[in-house]
C-alpha cells in the first residue's frame, strides 16, 4: 500500500484494523481516518463491503452488545463475529444498507420517518373534535395498525375484499353441474360442494339464471354452513359421508383470509372485488377518528398530501395567523413536523406522502429517508457506515445527499460510504480502495489516503474512473435506428396523467429522469403490463386477441390503464430482469438458477463409479433425500442457539460443510467431488467443466457479465440486488434466440463497479444487435449516453412529474434547455455531439 500523501489527520483520529479476514479479505492491515468521509471503492465483489459493513461496522456492533444487559440481548436481533485480529479507536457505528421497502403494506413513508408518531399526537391533543365527541381520542386511535383505531371492516389495511353475484358467476347460463358458480373450488372441493346442494333441494342442473333470486342468494351469500349426509352418485366403493356446505363468499373470504398458498389466494382473488374500503374511504381507520380534524382537514388527508403540501398547512399553525388551530400544543407539535419534513425535503422527497406505503418505494428512496431519520436524531461522534447512498438516485438528486453527508460530518460524525459514483467518491475526504479484482482476485487493499493520491496506484482499477482528466468519454459504435415502435397512449396510472409514449422497437432506450419522476411505472408497470397482457392473456380477462383484427389492441387497451396500444406484433416476447433475490434461501444458488447445475448432476451420474452403484442424477441434488447429508438436509449448516449470545450458525457436523453424505462423495469427476466442484468460482469452473457444453456455455457466460468471481454453489441470500441482475441477464444470454424479445431492465447498473458497467453494456448490445429491444429506467450517465434513443421524464418528482420533457437520441436530449438530465448527459457525450436521427 502506497504511503499516505499530505495526511491532514493526526495519528490518534484514526479506526485501526489489524488482520481483517471476513469472506475474501486478505489479513488486511488499514487505518481509516474519523470525523471525515470516507469512500469505499473497487470492482464488484471486491471486498470492500466486507471491510465496511462486515468487519468495522460488525465489531462495532459486537461491542455495543456487549454492553447491554444478557436478558435484553435476547430480545435483539444479532450480528455475526467477524473475523478480524484487532480494531482500534472504533466509536459506535449506524448501518444504513441498501435495501427494497419492507414488504409489509402497514408500513409507510410516516412510519418508517416516525413522522406519523407527531402527527397522530397533534390530533389526539389539538384537533378539533366533532360536538357529539364524549371525550379525547388517545394517538393510537388514529393509527390504521392499533386495535384502537383499525376499521373493523377491512382491520386497518384501506382495501376490502368484496363480492357481487356477477364477480362469483361469470356465465349465468350454465347449470349448477355444470360449474356455474366459478368461485367454488375445483375438483373434487367442488363435485362436493355441488352434491350437498343437490342433497339440499336446489336444482343443480338447471341453468343458473333460471334459480329463483331467493335461491341463488342464499347459494352464493349465506353463512349458514349446514352439514348433511352424502351418497356419491358415480363412485359405487365409496361410502355416505357428512359434508359441510359453504356458500361461495364464505368460501372465498375463508381462502383469502387463511390459505398460506399464494397460488390458492390468487385464484380466490380473480372472484372477488378488490377496492377501496367503503367504510373507512381507503384510510384503515374508524369514523370517529375520521372525524377529528387539524386545519379543516381530517387526519386521512393530511397523511395523503404530498410533503410539499402538507407543509403549507402547517405553517400558518406555527404562525399562530388566527386561520388554523393556535393551542401551544398544536404549535409545539406543528413545529417539530417542519423541522423534520424539512430535512426531507432537501434531500428531494416532498413528492411522498406519509400515508405512502414502502413497498412501493425504490431502495435509493428508503435510504434517504433513514438519512433524514438519523440527521435529525442529533447524534455525534457516531460512524455512518452507507450502502451506495447514491444508487437509484438521479444526478441532480445526489447533490442534496451530498450536503446531508456533510452536515453529519460538520455534527461530528464519521460517515463510511461503500460507493461506486465517482461523482459521489471525488467529494469524499478520505478513500479505500480494494481489489485488485473480485473474488480471489481481491481482498486487499491498494490505496488508504486523500482522494488525490489514488491517481498514483496504478493497480487500481477505479482510478481510471475517478479523475475527470483521465476519464474519456463514452465510445460507441454508430446510432441504430428503430425497427418501429411500440405505441401507448393516455396512459393514467399514479402520477402518469394522460401520456402517451412512443418506444422504438430494435433499439436500446434508456428512460431517464429524477427520482418519482414516473419511470419505473412507465417501463416496469405499464409497459410490462401491456405487453404481457397480450404475449400471456389471462383467461379471465377474456378471449385471447388476435392482432390482425383491427379492434384487438383497442380491446386490450380497455383491460389496461390506456387508451391505446399500438405495435405490438412485433413482439413475441417479454423478460424482466430486475433486481429481485434469485432465491430467498441458501438451497437457492447460481447453479441452480441459471440451470448449469443440471449438466453437473448428469455427469456425475454418467461417471463409472455413479453407474456400478446405481446413482442417478438426483443423488447428487442437494435438496432431495439420498445423497444429501441428512443431519443438516442438505443445508451444510446447523443453527447453534447460544441463550445469551448471538445464534449462530456452524458447519454440520457430520458434513463438514459440504452438504452430501459420504457415500455420495466417495464418487467423483476428474478427481473432484460434487462438493468441491459447487465449491469452484466461475472462472476457474470454467476451465474445469469445459468439456461439459451446456455448463461451460453457462459458465462462460457469466464470466462475460463479469462474475467470475462468484462460487457456483454461494447462496442467494449473500448475493446483491446487482448481482442477482446479472446473474438473470446471464441465464437470458445462454437462452437459444428465438423471435424479437423485449427486455426490460430497473437500474441494471445499481451495485456496480464503472469496469463492471462496461461489461454490462457489452452484453446488452449483443442483445439488441440480435435483433431485440432493451429498455432500461437508469440513472448512469455513461449509460444513458450509450443509449440509442433517451426518454426523459419530470420535470420533478410526484404530482410535479409524469410527462415526457424530451425524447430522441443522446444528443437530442442533452441540448434540451430545461430537462434535468441534459447538464449531465452532456458531460458524457463524445464530440463532435452525433446528429438526432432523421
Amino acid at each position: 500500500m502506497p504511503s499516505l500523501q499530505s495526511n491532514p489527520f493526526s495519528a490518534d483520529s484514526f479506526v485501526r484494523v489489524r488482520g481483517a479476514r471476513e469472506n475474501n479479505l486478505r489479513d488486511v492491515n488499514v487505518d481509516v481516518p474519523r470525523d471525515a468521509i470516507v469512500a469505499f471503492t473497487g470492482v464488484s465483489g471486491s471486498g470492500k463491503s466486507s471491510l465496511a459493513f462486515g468487519t468495522i461496522f460488525a465489531e462495532a456492533q459486537r461491542r455495543f452488545f456487549e454492553s447491554v444487559a444478557p436478558y435484553a440481548r435476547r430480545l435483539i436481533q444479532q450480528g455475526h463475529t467477524p473475523h478480524v485480529d484487532e480494531i482500534t479507536g472504533l466509536p459506535p457505528a449506524v448501518a444504513l444498507q441498501q435495501r427494497r421497502g419492507t414488504p409489509s403494506s402497514r408500513s409507510s413513508v410516516g412510519t418508517v420517518t416516525t413522522l406519523s408518531n407527531s402527527l397522530r399526537m397533534m390530533y389526539s391533543r389539538a384537533g378539533i373534535y366533532p360536538a357529539a365527541a364524549v371525550s379525547r381520542l388517545e394517538s393510537d386511535s388514529f393509527s390504521p395498525n392499533t386495535a384502537m383505531g383499525a376499521c373493523p371492516r377491512c382491520h386497518g389495511l384501506g382495501m376490502a375484499h368484496t363480492v357481487s353475484e356477477a364477480s362469483m358467476v361469470l356465465d349465468p347460463t350454465l347449470s349448477i353441474r355444470d360449474g356455474a358458480i366459478t368461485a367454488w373450488p375445483g375438483a373434487w372441493q367442488g363435485k362436493n360442494l355441488r352434491d350437498i346442494v343437490a342433497v339440499l333441494g336446489y336444482d343443480i342442473d338447471a341453468p343458473w339464471q333460471q334459480l329463483s333470486r331467493a335461491d341463488r342468494d342464499w347459494i352464493l351469500f349465506t353463512e349458514e354452513q349446514p352439514v348433511v349426509e352424502v351418497v356419491p352418485q358415480r363412485d359405487r366403493i365409496a361410502k355416505p359421508y357428512q359434508g359441510r356446505f359453504w356458500s361461495a363468499k364464505s368460501f372465498l373470504l375463508h381462502t383469502l383470509a387463511d390459505s398460506k398458498s399464494p397460488n390458492v389466494r390468487q385464484r380466490a382473488l380473480r372472484y372477488v372485488d378488490t377496492g377501496p374500503c367503503p367504510d373507512c374511504a381507503g384510510s384503515g381507520l374508524k369514523p370517529e377518528a375520521l372525524a377529528v380534524t387539524v386545519a379543516g382537514f381530517s387526519i386521512a388527508e393530511l397523511n395523503a398530501l404530498p410533503m410539499t403540501a402538507l407543509v403549507d398547512i402547517l405553517r400558518p399553525i406555527v404562525a399562530g395567523d388566527g386561520t388554523a388551530v393556535s393551542s401551544e400544543v398544536a404549535v409545539t407539535l406543528a413545529g417539530d413536523l417542519l423541522r423534520r419534513i424539512d430535512v426531507l425535503l432537501e434531500l428531494g422527497l416532498g413528492y411522498l406522502a406519509l400515508g405512502r406505503s414502502t413497498p412501493t418505494l425504490s431502495p435509493g428512496e428508503m435510504q434517504r429517508l433513514r438519512i433524514a431519520t438519523q440527521l435529525r436524531s442529533g447524534l455525534f461522534g457516531v460512524i455512518y457506515v452507507l450502502d451506495e447512498p447514491s444508487a437509484g438516485l438521479h444526478p441532480a438528486d445526489a447533490e442534496p445527499l451530498l450536503l446531508v453527508l456533510e452536515q453529519l460530518k460538520l455534527s461530528g460524525n464519521s460517515v463510511f460510504v461503500v460507493e461506486h459514483n465517482m461523482d459521489v467518491v471525488t467529494r469524499a475526504d478520505w478513500v479505500v480502495d480494494v481489489g485488485p479484482l473480485a473474488g480471489e482476485g481481491g481482498g486487499e487493499v491498494l490505496y488508504s489516503g486523500p482522494t488525490a493520491g489514488l491517481a498514483e496506484v496504478e493497480a487500481s482499477i477505479t482510478r481510471n474512473y475517478l479523475f475527470e482528466a483521465d476519464r474519456t468519454p463514452v465510445t460507441r459504435g454508430e446510432l441504430r435506428h428503430p425497427l418501429g415502435w411500440l405505441g401507448l397512449t393516455d396512459i393514467t396510472r399514479h402520477n402518469l396523467q394522460g401520456l402517451d409514449a412512443q418506444i422504438p422497437l430494435g433499439v436500446l432506450t434508456a428512460v431517464t429522469g429524477v427520482s418519482g419522476s414516473g419511470k419505473s411505472t412507465l417501463v416496469s408497470q405499464v409497459l410490462a403490463e401491456a405487453v404481457g397482457r397480450y404475449l400471456h392473456p389471462d383467461p379471465d380477462d377474456g378471449p385471447v386477441l388476435d392482432l390482425a383484427d383491427p379492434d384487438a389492441e383497442i380491446e386490450l387497451a380497455e383491460r389496461m390503464p390506456v387508451t391505446a396500444v399500438t405495435g405490438l406484433e412485433a413482439v413475441d416476447r417479454l423478460v424482466q430482469v430486475d433486481q429481485k433475490p434469485i432465491g430467498r434461501t441458501p438451497r437457492s444458488n447460481l447453479a441452480t438458477y441459471t440451470g448449469l447445475f443440471d449438466a453437473v448432476r448428469a455427469t456425475f451420474a454418467a461417471t463409472d463409479e455413479a453407474r456400478a452403484r446405481g446413482y442417478t442424477a438426483s443423488r447428487f441434488s442437494f435438496n432431495v433425500a439420498g445423497g444429501r447429508c441428512e443431519t443438516c438436509l442438505g443445508e451444510g449448516f446447523v443453527a447453534v442457539g447460544l441463550l445469551f449470545l448471538p445464534g449462530s450458525y456452524a458447519p454440520c457436523p457430520d458434513c463438514g460443510g459440504a452438504r452430501y453424505n459420504s457415500e455420495t462423495l466417495e464418487v467423483t469427476y476428474r478427481d473432484k467431488s460434487i462438493a468441491e466442484v459447487l465449491g469452484l468460482t466461475v472462472d476457474v469452473a470454467l476451465l474445469f467443466l469445459a468439456d461439459v457444453a451446456v455448463a461451460a456455455r453457462s459458465l462462460e457466460t457469466l464470466r462475460e457479465v463479469g462474475l467470475g468471481y462468484l462460487r457456483l454453489g454461494q447462496p442467494a441470500t449473500e448475493l446483491s440486488g446487482g448481482e442477482a441482475q446479472r446473474i438473470k441477464l446471464a441465464t437470458e444470454l445462454q437462452r437459444a434466440r428465438r423471435g424479437h424479445t423485449l427486455y426490460l431492465l430497473d437500474e441494471p447498473t445499481t451495485g456496480l463497479h464503472p469496469a463492471d458497467v462496461e461489461l454490462l453494456m457489452l452484453q446488452l448490445g449483443r442483445l439488441v444487435d440480435a435483433g431485440n429491444t432493451v429498455v432500461l429506467v437508469e440513472h448512469e450517465m455513461d449509460v444513458v449516453a450509450a443509449a440509442d434513443w433517451v426518454i426523459d421524464l419530470g420535470p420533478s418528482g410526484g404530482d410535479a412529474g409524469g410527462r415526457i420533457i424530451a425524447a430522441g437520441t443522446p444528443a437530442t436530449v442533452a441540448a434540451h434547455p430545461t430537462s434535468r438530465t441534459a447538464p449531465y448527459l452532456r458531460l458524457r457525450l463524445p464530440l463532435p455531439l452525433r446528429l438526432p436521427l432523421p
